[in-house]
């Protein structure tokens, strides 16, 4: 920085606008040489050698201390999964069976959505609520054995939220849902198969991030068929939750090529409800307030 004030008050010295643009020109070519030189000098350098390069600082690796922060490998964390309400579906001892519906008088957007999950989830039905009200819809869904009811809301006829109630007993979690595109507004978009994709869940590092992460990640079958070469991504990222769909092909033994299937959505999550959904009586676990939490930049709590 204090270079490059010098710099510039030595150009500005110069009364010519000509010549000094023309010095400046020079200059900055003089200088974009001696980067390259050095450039060129660094590669020759053995590795060992060489100066260590400063790490990046991001909001990520600024993140604030938190508490709750566990490893995969956590005694206590691996205990509590063994005994929640979703544990059954990581044994695999019953495969998912899944319902999504809708708010009431649906618009295209909202449709588009329903139609991407139903295509992209296993084992997956859509029922329309009608007049339904979501109380009296849930029961009827856990008389008919689906394990799970996704829920999708919109505002202005564009989907805005996504509820997630695992069934019988919960959790439920509520989203702020953005981003929506299409498999057809993707670019060099695949076609989907019926096989079961693989489930990624990447950088869920707290207590409550492990707790959305299998929320999530038990929406499809954990027993996935390698045969489809399919993977469904969960990546959450300064809290905000991506989804995206992917098939991939081994080219060779060192690289692999990805094809994009679609559809792309971001999730940020607003509460997690003991149970299935009561917004009267229900017992909160974690609720998102914005004023209150939303402190730092730097402070996540997935």
């Amino acid at each position: 920085m204090a270079r490059s004030n010098a710099s510039s008050k030595v150009f500005s010295g110069i009364k010519n606008k000509l010549r000094r643009r023309t010095l400046f020109e020079k200059h900055k070519r003089d200088v974009a040489q001696k980067k390259k030189v050095e450039k060129k000098a660094l590669k020759k350098t053995p590795v060992e050698e060489r100066p260590k390069k400063q790490p990046q600082r991001t909001l990520e690796t600024a993140r604030v201390f938190d508490e709750t922060l566990v490893s995969s490998v956590d005694e206590e964390t691996v205990a509590d999964e063994r005994t929640d309400e979703l544990q059954w579906c990581f044994d695999k001892t019953k495969e998912p069976y899944i319902l999504v519906t809708t708010d009431h008088k649906p618009h295209t957007a909202t449709l588009q959505l329903v139609q991407e999950l139903c295509m992209s989830i296993p084992n997956c039905e859509f029922h329309p609520r009608m007049s339904d009200d979501i109380k009296k819809f849930i029961p009827k869904a856990i008389e008919r054995g689906f394990t799970a009811v996704v829920l999708i809301n919109e505002d202005h006829k564009v989907p805005n939220s996504l509820m997630v109630c695992h069934l019988p007993v919960g959790p439920t979690a509520c989203f702020k849902l953005t981003s929506f595109k299409t498999s057809k507004a993707i670019r060099g978009h695949g076609r989907r198969s019926h096989h079961r994709p693989e489930v990624i869940l990447n950088r869920f590092n707290t207590r409550l991030g492990h707790q959305v992460g299998r929320i999530l990640g038990t929406v499809f079958s954990l027993d996935p068929e390698f045969k489809g070469r399919s993977v469904v991504t969960w990546h959450n990222q300064r809290d905000f939750i991506f989804f995206r769909h992917h098939r991939y092909i081994f080219k060779n033994n060192k690289k692999v090529g990805l094809q994009e299937l679609g559809p792309r959505f971001t999730l940020k999550l607003r509460s997690i409800q003991r149970g299935t959904f009561d917004s009267k009586f229900g017992e909160y676990e974690w609720i998102h307030k914005r004023h209150d939490m939303e402190t730092s930049r730097t402070k996540f709590f997935l």
